[in-house]
Order: C-alpha cells, then structure tokens, then sequence
C-alpha cells in the first residue's frame, strides 16, 4: 500500500465522519441557540429547561436522519471492502 493510498483512505474515513455528524451538530447548534434566546427572553435559567430541549431536538434529528446516515455508511463500507483487493498490495 503506497502512502497516497493511505492518505485517500484515511480522507475518505474523515469525510465520511464529518459529513455522518455535521447534521446533527448542527441541529444541536441552532436548538441551543433558540432555547438560549429563550431564556433570555423569559428570564429563565433553569438547567432541566436547558437540556430537555436539546436533547429532544437531537433525538428528533438522529431519527430523521438515520436512514440517510445509514445508507452513506453503508455506501462507505461497501466501497471500502469493495475494494480490499487493491489495499492489500
């Protein structure tokens, strides 16, 4: 295995985790941002009314979004091992 192969797959590794959590962090981002603005707005800062939402909103996401993400990890995996072969030399 040439080291260009080893950095394309290792890319390919990186990208794929990237583009598997870039939606639901991003879910996560804009959930915390709107209960923050409102909290600010209502005066309330208790923890319980922090987290709960969040949390519901990452969970909404995970669920809305595993298929997709099961379909490009297998898509990823199918290509990986599809390819064995050609990494072994």
């Amino acid at each position: 295995m040439t080291p260009d192969t080893v950095v394309q797959l290792m890319r390919d590794t990186l990208m794929t985790a990237f583009w598997l959590a870039a939606p639901l962090l991003a879910i996560g981002f804009i959930a915390g941002i709107a209960v923050s603005l409102v909290q600010i707005a209502t005066s309330m800062q208790d923890n319980a009314f922090s987290t709960i939402p969040r949390l519901l909103a990452f969970l909404g996401g995970l669920l809305l979004l595993m298929p997709w993400m099961l379909q490009r990890t297998m898509t990823y995996a199918h290509a990986l091992l599809g390819n064995l072969g050609r990494y072994a030399r």
